[in-house]
């Protein structure tokens, strides 16, 4: 049996001209680029983000990072909203009533992804301070000669008789 290719073209299936796709795929390769662009962007940032100033001492991300990577982001997921399912062509009425509530919920993502991180490296923090007081403490202690072990329970060691 032979392979028959039955099937018209690709033109004429998606009901456009030769030139129609040339456009529609000069533009996918636009949006190829612009992604690809901001992607570079994205990672030249991250690779020196410590020469430019973005993190401190301890390799912990400045908010300002923290806002540029989510900002390239969501920008990304916009472009790719408007451009591939067609969100751009749209009225204005339509494009906000579907992406408004969408905006509100990554808006309260981020919100509370950066008050937690905030939370928890202060709370490290005092954690932190609270340990180094008590290893002074105990150093105190052994170097004055007040702290003297205890044997652990079930020993039988120095019964006093």
């Amino acid at each position: 049996m032979e392979f028959q290719d039955n099937y018209p073209q690709y033109e004429l299936m998606a009901h456009h001209s030769e030139e129609e796709g040339k456009l529609i795929r000069r533009k996918l390769w636009n949006v190829f680029w612009i992604m690809l662009g901001v992607t570079i962007v994205e990672l030249i940032i991250g690779s020196f983000a410590l020469k430019m100033g973005l993190l401190d001492e301890e390799r912990h991300s400045s908010f300002l990072l923290k806002v540029i990577f989510i900002g390239l982001t969501i920008a990304k997921a916009f472009f790719i909203i408007f451009s591939f399912m067609h969100l751009g062509g749209e009225k204005k009425s339509l494009r906000y009533s579907i992406i408004g509530p969408y905006m509100i919920f990554v808006l309260y993502l981020v919100f509370i992804a950066i008050t937690e991180a905030n939370y928890s490296r202060g709370h490290k923090q005092k954690m932190d301070d609270l340990i180094i007081i008590q290893k002074e403490n105990l150093n105190k202690a052994a170097l004055s000669g007040k702290h003297e072990e205890e044997p652990a329970e079930g020993e039988n060691s120095k019964e006093k008789k």
